[in-house]
């Protein structure tokens, strides 16, 4: 890990390095971007002819049925699990249930003045796609946080996509009641849930995490099938003055190890302290080397010249993971993805286990919203309901307002309720 400085003479070069960072994003996306545009427009215009090719070079499948999972092989992954993992992944699907829950909008009504009823009605997309990577580790996690909103939104229809997707992904599916899994993976996949094809049917919205080339290929279809967000590497940043050397070190290396591209850093005035994580840092990742070349990579410790810096510089590169001294620090965090509190939260617990949802916003993109929710899976219809009396009380004033703007023909059709017409000239 690298120790830059706010003040003194590395200062300027600290500045270029954190105007880099606010500006991370999606411009990695750029070199992979050729190759995704002829995958998606493959399988747009020649559906499952292309898809299968493209399961056969990436996936290693051969023939549409190939590709589809059934429930009794779920279902022999689930009764091949141990006891103890069958149990884990049945705590973590109940508490990400109770949170997603919880976090359910509700459906309203209310009447402002005597005569106007307003209101919203919420209802689920009627379908979803959701994206488990299964590359460099399985995450049966991931089809935990992206399934079980959608369930507790209501969603319909919910098709599983992930690329050889490990027997722990499987039993996952199994605990929740899927029914639709795709041995899928890559842009290939992204199109095929965005385009639909024969074997593998559109979807409203595709949500999950992926490579660079389904992160490429979710940003080129999003104008035509809504998407959740553009989630790159993982990014953890630690703000903290009273922290523990070997516990801030540990959450560094455990998110570091998630892909050499990942970003780690941790924020300070307490010089001493720095160098401390630094050390830890590169002695517990000396046997991890996706951690080990992440750190060397993409590892910063920033040493500001006090507090209310730290605080400023935390929101400016507006992290996916944020982990703080204490409660009192919630005041002043603005831009985060999911904060963890205090020396005992340890981040790798969100990974699995609290509750909130572990698909966030990288690349900066937690300044304008918060993780994958259950609000991601339902659409909010608003409602009005006037009656004579209601239309007699506003009407006139709405109509003033649209002849302000040139619309002769709203006015009209307020005033027609009023048994009004326009005086023509």
């Amino acid at each position: 890990m690298k120790l830059i400085r706010t003040k003194g003479r590395a200062a300027q070069q600290t500045t270029e390095i954190l105007a880099v960072l606010e500006d991370r994003g999606g411009a990695t996306l750029d070199a992979v971007l050729p190759a995704v545009m002829r995958i998606v427009a493959d399988v747009r215009k020649q559906g499952d002819r292309a898809l299968l090719r493209y399961a056969a070079q990436f996936d290693g499948l051969a023939g549409a049925d190939a590709l589809r999972v059934t429930p009794e092989e779920m279902a022999a992954a689930w009764d091949g699990l141990a006891p103890a993992m069958r149990k884990a992944l049945t705590i973590a699907a109940d508490q990400i249930r109770a949170f997603a829950v919880a976090q359910l909008p509700a459906s309203w009504s209310e009447s402002p003045i005597a005569g106007l009823t307003t209101g919203q009605l919420v209802r689920p997309l009627g379908s979803v796609g959701c994206y488990v990577p299964s590359g460099r580790h399985p995450l049966p996690s991931t089809l935990l946080m992206t399934a079980i909103p959608a369930q507790v939104a209501g969603v319909e229809r919910i098709a599983m996509v992930s690329p050889k997707p490990a027997p722990e992904t499987l039993a996952a599916a199994h605990l929740l009641g899927i029914t639709e899994f795709y041995r899928l993976g890559g842009a290939h996949a992204i199109a095929a849930l965005a385009y639909g094809t024969a074997t593998l049917p559109r979807v409203a919205k595709i949500v999950g995490p992926g490579s660079l080339y389904v992160t490429a290929a979710k940003r080129l279809v999003a104008f035509d099938c809504a998407i959740d967000m553009l989630a790159g590497p993982t990014e953890i940043v630690v703000t903290s003055e009273h922290g523990n050397a070997n516990e801030i070190a540990s959450d560094l290396v455990a998110q570091a190890e998630h892909d050499p591209e990942a970003l780690a850093i941790f924020i300070t005035t307490r010089a001493e302290l720095a160098k401390e994580v630094i050390a830890e840092a590169k002695l517990r990742s000396r046997n991890n080397p996706v951690a080990r070349e992440a750190l060397a990579r993409n590892g910063l410790v920033i040493l500001a010249a006090n507090v209310n810096e730290a605080r400023a510089i935390t929101n400016r590169l507006a992290p996916e993971h944020l982990t703080v001294d204490a409660a009192s620090d919630l005041d002043w965090v603005q831009n985060a993805g999911s904060v963890f509190v205090g020396r005992w939260s340890a981040q790798p617990m969100g990974d699995y286990i609290s509750g909130p949802n572990h698909t966030l916003p990288t690349g900066g993109t937690a300044r304008v919203r918060g993780g994958l929710s259950v609000n991601d899976f339902v659409k909010l219809i608003t409602v009005q309901e006037y009656t004579a009396q209601g239309i007699r009380a506003l009407g006139p004033s709405a109509a003033l307002l649209a002849e302000a703007e040139g619309l002769i023909g709203h006015a009209e059709a307020i005033r027609t309720r009023l048994g009004k017409r326009r005086t023509r000239d």
